[in-house]
């Protein structure tokens, strides 16, 4: 399916804050915020604090310790029972706040369902947040074969999952040029297939083509397509997608889906131009 290959539950796709700073404090804090997001992208199943700590490049002791100290705040939680690390209740009442000006799941939900029903495969909603895409909402479609990987919270980099390549790719080129410059490391994570020659080449077919494929780029045999969805000024901020099983994305099937999701992500971009 369009989602990472490793079997842990967490896809961390985001940088080590750099060190260098005047602010004090500041770097304590970016390893909070970065341990906070891993924990988030890790799910209703939580991490285990050595897991969080590889990821964060940080020792055992000093994760465990930020840890604590965002657990006393009420900002993650941890079951006593295995010792995983999970979202805290904070999160949830910050998050209803910040939803009335950032989320767009309650007008999305339905049409993220009908795409599930429509196409009979996993459907999916994605923000950009700076250079990664994060997944908002899953739908199943019927098809008993789907991906459980993807799901709520998780994050990719632009340009790895489908969604992540249609933003990517309806950005403006001197946007384009300068994320390739910083992630030219993508390929130590994601393969070769992620170099930036390779991904100009499937950033100009999005563009040609109006919706991202990814051919089993990420997972052999699992394959994703997504839509960009625009602001009202025409920026692409969020992405509908779907996965699939190859034998269902291909021939004349695959263009079926593909006019099947750009029609649902314009009706997404019409509704949030309306707001």
């Amino acid at each position: 399916m369009d989602a990472g290959p490793r079997s842990v539950h967490i896809v961390d796709t985001t940088p080590t804050p750099p060190a260098r700073t005047s602010v004090p404090g500041t770097q304590a804090i970016a390893r909070a915020a970065h341990l906070l997001r891993l924990v988030t992208a890790s799910g209703a199943e939580g991490a285990a604090v050595g897991d969080l700590a590889r990821h964060a490049d940080l020792t055992r002791p000093t994760a465990h310790r930020l840890l604590s100290a965002l657990r006393q705040e009420g900002l993650v939680d941890r079951d006593d029972a295995t010792g995983r690390w999970l979202p805290g209740p904070e999160l949830y009442l910050m998050g209803t706040v910040a939803a009335s000006r950032f989320d767009v799941t309650a007008i999305a939900r339905d049409i993220v369902r009908s795409l599930a029903v429509r196409t009979e495969e996993s459907a999916f909603l994605s923000v950009r947040r700076g250079d990664e895409t994060v997944c908002l909402v899953r739908e199943d479609g019927s098809f008993p074969i789907r991906s459980h990987v993807l799901s709520e919270g998780v994050r990719f980099p632009l340009g790895v999952a489908s969604a992540g390549l249609a933003i990517l790719a309806f950005l403006p080129p001197e946007e384009v040029d300068a994320y390739l410059e910083r992630h030219d490391d993508l390929t130590e994570h994601w393969g070769v297939a992620h170099s930036p020659a390779r991904l100009r080449t499937r950033v100009a077919d999005t563009k040609a083509r109006g919706y991202a494929v990814n051919p089993g780029l990420i997972v052999e045999g699992s394959w994703g397509l997504g839509a960009a969805v625009f602001t009202r000024s025409g920026e692409p901020q969020w992405a509908l997608s779907l996965t699939g099983v190859e034998f269902r994305f291909g021939g004349d099937r695959l263009a079926e889906l593909g006019r099947i999701l750009l029609a649902h992500a314009h009706q997404l971009s019409t509704r949030i131009a309306g707001r």
